[in-house]
């Protein structure tokens, strides 16, 4: 066997020292965005000459740049450097049920729009290169970026994801896509590193930093849409279970009671999914199409006599969800994120607290989604970016960060 070959310098010595610096000075633009040589020594607490050593080494690495001069001064101390963001660009990707959103993500956290694409349809032959290639396109393209400049892809799908066999099972909205290789085949196709993440924990990266999920020690998301999916939070680390199939609860068999919710349903899909809330809505009165239009009609106001139908008879069937994850897992928070949870706001929330309290000992903190638009790829993107940011430390030095 081949002796391992080493890649960091040894740990004390002054070829470890100036990496260790080095990566520390690097995160500081990261996280601080443009520095004079003169801050980066404040930050650090380095002195002026070993502040000044850093920077020209970053630089010359082509890892910074100059982007500037402090108003009001001159000379070397008053130039202000940056991270160089084509150093550290991907792309994020949410394959939906209707349609393949996509954003551009940078290390040091700049604003891109947000492309739409619709799927291919009936008839014409779909594949996971043709999806994401076509989803990088058009976020390069709104970004007007490079499409070889993009470095990492993150895709976000509805479907239980086992990084370690590369295998996506309970896809069926992932047509043409091979159910075993499919990362492989992307990284292979595209020529970066490719990583397949669900959808319902990218939602839930989301929520813990900026929606209800923020400040809990844990919380449970529950995905509410066309279909049903559970992410649950860990201070910070999302549970995917031994295979990745934690959380797919639209897959659990339905109880033996639910027919008083919902005759012939077998799974919980069928009790809380969207074919059931558009029963439920056209119960209720209101008057829609498909699933789709009975959440739109909800964004835009109904009958508030309809409304309340409408979540109170919802609220039945989603503590149904509920209950078991308290019962096995009694995080401290659970967030009803999706199209539904997004839609029945806070009253369906309080309406589901109070469903299992009384019907239970548990009296759960339910809150409702506060990141409504694109939470998937929002997440994904969070994701995206600690990736690149760690693919550009590992730069420094030659080794891992």
């Amino acid at each position: 066997m081949a002796p391992e070959t080493r890649t960091d310098p040894v740990r004390g010595t002054q070829g470890w020292l100036r990496t260790a610096n080095d990566r520390a000075a690097l995160r500081l633009f990261l996280d601080h965005g443009a520095l004079t040589r003169t801050q980066l020594g404040e930050l650090t607490g380095l002195s002026n000459p070993t502040a000044n050593q850093i920077a020209a080494r970053l630089e010359a690495a082509g890892l910074i740049t100059e982007v500037g001069q402090l108003t009001g001064r001159r000379g070397p101390s008053a130039a202000a450097y940056a991270i160089r963001p084509e150093r550290a660009i991907g792309v994020a990707v949410d394959i939906d049920v209707a349609v393949v959103r996509s954003r551009v993500v940078d290390a040091v956290g700049s604003a891109h729009g947000t492309a739409l694409a619709p799927k291919a349809g009936p008839g014409k032959d779909r594949s996971a290169v043709g999806d994401v290639t076509a989803a990088i396109e058009a976020a390069c393209a709104l970004a007007g970026v490079d499409t070889a400049a993009a470095r990492r892809v993150l895709v976000a799908v509805q479907g239980a994801v086992d990084p370690a066999t590369d295998t996506v099972r309970f896809a069926d909205t992932l047509a043409g896509w091979p159910r075993r290789g499919a990362r492989q085949q992307l990284a292979t196709a595209l020529a970066v590193p490719v990583d397949i993440e669900n959808d319902a924990n990218m939602a839930a990266v989301a929520e813990r930093s900026a929606g209800a999920g923020a400040g809990a020690a844990d919380f449970a998301y529950l995905w509410l849409g066309e279909g049903l999916g559970l992410a649950f939070d860990i201070g910070g680390q999302i549970h995917s279970g031994r295979t990745g199939g934690a959380g797919e609860l639209g897959y659990l068999p339905a109880p033996w009671d639910v027919a008083r919710y919902q005759p012939g349903a077998v799974d919980m899909q069928g009790v809380a999914g969207g074919p059931a809330v558009l029963r439920l809505a056209r119960a209720a009165g209101i008057k829609a199409r498909g699933y789709r239009n009975v959440i739109a009609a909800l964004a835009d106001g109904v009958a508030a006599g309809a409304r309340e139908q409408l979540l109170s008879a919802l609220s039945e069937r989603v503590a149904l969800l509920v209950v078991p994850v308290l019962a096995l897992l009694e995080p401290e928070r659970v967030v009803l994120g999706g199209p539904t949870g997004a839609a029945g706001g806070g009253a369906l929330a309080a309406m589901v607290a109070a469903q299992v309290r009384g019907a239970t000992r548990w009296r759960p903190d339910v809150r409702a989604t506060q990141v409504a638009v694109d939470p998937v790829l929002r997440g994904a993107g969070e994701q995206l970016r600690t990736r690149l940011r760690a693919d550009l430390l590992a730069e420094v030095g030659g080794g891992s960060a």
